[in-house]
């Protein structure tokens, strides 16, 4: 007996198995926690991707709907976009699981004023998210998640207060190089003319090109008819022009809609004189349309009185030279001038396009300087290519803003 109680007593004292008991007992909660930490992760990466994908999505469809799509493209292609944006981060065939499960809801606003739309569009979606095997123990297989995006676009793309869309103007200047240079000729023809003429028969003939000036017109008024067709009651739209040499030559005072800016235009001379700075022009015409933070400045009170609640203020800066003033030389002096000039447009909230036509070099790095961005910088070469650009700022101005609202 005293033998048998002996071995039970040293059994009971032996501590070499108490490891291998405890790991067995904490190993899976150890494990458990392991998976719950990788799948907590995993889910909010999850959740981020899917919410970037459905705002892209939503941004995309907003875009295609201001540009001319109906609603059921315009729903396919925000799921496809979604897909697509997806295809990034998983499997082809879990991104068609997501992309089934997504459903694009599109209203179009038509102001009852101005005849002018905008949309809202609306991209939800969700996804099954594969959890771990001992994390699925407790919470199942998958998780769902799920991702939700809302856009305003359109004539009017600003919010209210009541969530509608409110009105947003645009206030432009347009400043135009007048100086001697724009009397030169481009290199697209314009027509003949006859040089030698005998006994009323014209035996010579002379190629007549198209000037800088008057493709400059022609340019011009492409913006204007792009600015005109996008604002025909004109509710939206202020523009002003103002003409250079060495100084300011002249100018058409902001004023809504495009006709003085149009006739101020159609009256440059054909036969220009002059140097060129553009300093005056580009300080000039920051104080005609600049903003101040008490909503008391010209353009946002005309704005206001249409009922437009936000206005974005574009500046256009055309030349074909670099800045030499009188002389028939660059000065550095002159074009630090214009470029500090620029940065205090930009500082107060304009957005700079710049336009550097048959420009030399030095003009070129200029007006690439003064640009908002790089996208908002042109250097067409030809009458038709300063055409088209002048075509490409009109819609990129008036390009309806898309915002995300969630």
């Amino acid at each position: 007996m005293l033998i048998f109680n002996a071995r039970h007593r040293s059994i009971l004292q032996d501590r070499t198995g108490n490891f291998g008991v405890m790991t067995a007992l904490i190993l899976p909660m150890l494990l458990g926690g392991a998976g719950l930490a990788i799948d907590t992760a995993n889910l909010m990466v999850s959740k981020r991707q899917l919410q970037e994908a459905t705002d892209a999505a939503a941004l995309a469809v907003s875009g295609a709907m201001a540009n001319g799509s109906d609603t059921a493209a315009g729903q396919k292609l925000g799921k496809d976009f979604l897909a697509g944006q997806l295809a990034n981060y998983m499997s082809a065939t879990d991104a068609t699981a997501i992309k089934n499960a997504t459903a694009v809801a599109i209203v179009t606003n038509t102001d009852a004023s101005t005849g002018a739309k905008s949309y809202s569009v609306s991209v939800t979606s969700s996804a099954n998210i594969q959890l771990t095997p001992f994390t699925g123990l407790i919470a199942g297989q998958t998780y769902p998640v799920s991702a939700a995006s809302k856009t305003v676009s359109g004539a009017g793309s600003g919010t209210g207060a009541d969530g509608a869309a409110a009105s947003n103007g645009i206030s432009m200047e347009i400043l135009l190089d007048e100086s001697a240079s724009m009397a030169e000729n481009t290199t697209t023809v314009k027509g003949t003319k006859c040089v030698i003429n005998l006994l009323g028969i014209c035996i010579g003939q002379q190629t007549v090109y198209v000037t800088k000036v008057e493709a400059l017109k022609q340019a011009a008024a492409t913006l204007f008819d792009e600015l005109d067709k996008s604002d025909p009651k004109t509710r939206f739209i202020r523009t002003g022009t103002i003409s250079y040499t060495n100084g300011i030559k002249g100018q058409s005072a902001v004023a809504w809609g495009t006709t003085a800016a149009r006739q101020y235009v159609n009256a440059m001379t054909l036969n220009p004189v002059g140097g060129t700075d553009a300093t005056t022009a580009v300080t000039t015409g920051t104080s005609n349309i600049k903003s101040n933070i008490y909503g008391t400045d010209t353009e946002s009170v005309e704005q206001a009185k249409k009922g437009n609640k936000t206005s974005d203020r574009f500046m256009i800066l055309m030349t074909d030279g670099e800045m030499t003033g009188n002389s028939l030389d660059w000065s550095s002096k002159l074009d630090q001038n214009v470029r500090t000039g620029c940065d205090n447009a930009k500082t107060a909230g304009l957005k700079i396009y710049t336009v550097a036509f048959m420009a030399p070099p030095k003009g070129q790095e200029l007006l690439k300087y003064c640009a908002s961005t790089a996208a908002n910088y042109y250097e067409p070469n030809t009458m038709e290519a300063l055409v088209a650009s002048f075509k490409s700022i009109a819609d990129n101005a008036i390009k309806p803003v898309n915002r995300l609202t969630n």
